[in-house]
């Protein structure tokens, strides 16, 4: 009996179970082609745009304030103390050079700035040591100059007793000195100065740009907010909804409230910067060329022509006394110093005391040319008289421009101060305000599409 063929039926095929997410995407898209659906989307949207505005806002005026603060209370005053090291050494050179050449009859006054000048010096490395980074140049040139400073002060003080003693090699010690503190010491001290320079350059350059990012997304979320209600007006014909007025209004105060903020910081600090810190640094650089030339001239005369250097004058060599040289490229750079600092003052109070300086330094150089004829005629004891005397010398010169000069630093530093807390003080409570704000302009936006939504339930 044959039996018929049979024929093998395949199963139906299992349908594949579609991920959570496809299945998602499926119903947003279904839920997008609804009213209620768009106006979910679009009240999510604008309350993100909101915050996020917000978020922005308080990331960028957050890190410009903290650099306006540093610019304020910290890189300027480390590039100051800076200068002051500089300042310190170099006077304390020049008070040392002074006291030498009054020989055993050394003022208690040229001892006591000399010894306070080293003190200065050495309060002001360990402030700049405190505040600078591990590792940086700045505390390489702190580490080596706290190591230069000890030796400098052994080889005055051995120069000071073979002076005492009227041994010629006192003389020899204290070129030594020098020679340190010219080619070693200020060097590593200028690098300090140039760098904490250099770290309120950084400052100011952090603390000054427009925060675009901000204002760019500030821009978008007005712009999307206004879409929204005159989407709302053509649909319901109902002229404002409250929730997204509210939310226009404060992103619109955050807006303002950030462009004229920053830019009245901006301008502070740009005043600051323009009016004090160009205006302190060719005062700063002045004040050293004069003590420089202070510490040459003395030396000119405790050298007695041993120190000499050939020159190039009008394709002729010359040789000249290496301090009297130095001396007058110092001056050189303290007029010119001088003269740009009167072309930068902004009013009579900055200004008169660099005119007198000016004044001081022609008398000076009069006084010099007089006690350098002296000197080359052999009349070294009026030479001497005319350097350090009591009356009608170059001290006084010196005193008067040291003078007036740390007068008209005085009042650059006060007007920098100013400047600088103005704009410090425009850019209070912005961050903090901004983030409220923007919490508040995104709980509108919800609430001003959920009051639309409940229409349709």
């Amino acid at each position: 009996m044959a039996h018929p063929p049979t024929t093998s039926t395949a199963p139906p095929p299992t349908p594949t179970r579609r991920t959570a997410f496809a299945e998602g995407v499926d119903k947003a898209r279904a839920a997008a082609t609804t009213e209620p659906g768009r106006l979910r989307i679009i009240g999510a949207v604008l309350a993100l745009l909101v915050v996020a505005f917000g978020a922005v806002t308080a990331w960028q005026t957050a890190d410009r304030a903290a650099a306006a603060d540093d610019v304020l209370h910290k890189s300027q005053p480390l590039s100051a103390a800076a200068a002051d090291i500089y300042r310190s050494l170099a006077d304390a050179n020049t008070a040392a050079s002074s006291g030498f050449l009054a020989g055993g009859q050394e003022t208690a006054t040229s001892r006591k700035q000399y010894e306070e000048d080293i003190d200065k010096a050495a309060a002001e490395l360990v402030r700049a040591a405190n505040s600078s980074d591990p590792d940086s140049p700045s505390a390489d040139a702190i580490t080596k100059l706290n190591t230069l400073l000890p030796e400098y002060k052994g080889l005055v003080e051995r120069a000071r007793t073979y002076n005492r003693q009227g041994f010629p090699v006192g003389g020899a010690y204290l070129r030594y000195a020098n020679q340190k503190m010219q080619d070693e010491m200020l060097p590593e001290a200028e690098k300090l100065y140039t760098k904490e320079n250099q770290r309120l350059e950084d400052d100011y350059a952090d603390a000054t740009p427009y925060p675009w990012a901000a204002i760019a997304l500030g821009v978008l979320a007005l712009a999307a907010l206004a879409w929204a209600q005159h989407r709302n007006y053509r649909r319901t014909n109902r002229v404002l909804n409250h929730g997204l007025v509210a939310a226009t209004a404060t992103a619109t105060v955050v807006l303002l409230w950030l462009v004229i903020g920053h830019s009245v910081a901006r301008a502070g600090l740009n005043d600051s910067y323009d009016h004090g810190v160009r205006s302190l640094t060719v005062l700063h650089d002045a004040r050293i060329a004069s003590l420089k030339a202070r510490g040459n001239e003395n030396l000119t005369l405790v050298a007695r022509g041993a120190e000499t250097e050939t020159i190039t004058v009008d394709g002729k060599e010359e040789t000249v006394d290496k301090y009297d040289h130095e001396f007058t490229t110092d001056m050189n750079a303290l007029g010119a110093g001088l003269a740009r600092a009167a072309k930068l003052a902004d009013d009579q109070a900055g200004e008169k005391p660099v005119t007198s300086a000016e004044g001081n330094m022609e008398v000076w150089k009069e006084r010099h040319s007089s006690a350098r004829e002296q000197d080359d005629y052999g009349n070294y004891e009026q030479a001497l008289a005319l350097v350090i005397g009591d009356k009608g010398a170059t001290a006084e010169c010196f005193a008067s421009v040291d003078e007036n000069l740390e007068k008209a630093l005085d009042h650059e530093q006060k007007e920098f101060q100013q400047a600088a807390g103005d704009g410090l003080d425009a850019m209070t409570g912005l961050t903090a305000g901004a983030a409220v704000l923007a919490v508040l302009g995104a709980a509108g936006a919800v609430l001003g599409v959920g009051r639309r939504l409940s229409e349709y339930r």
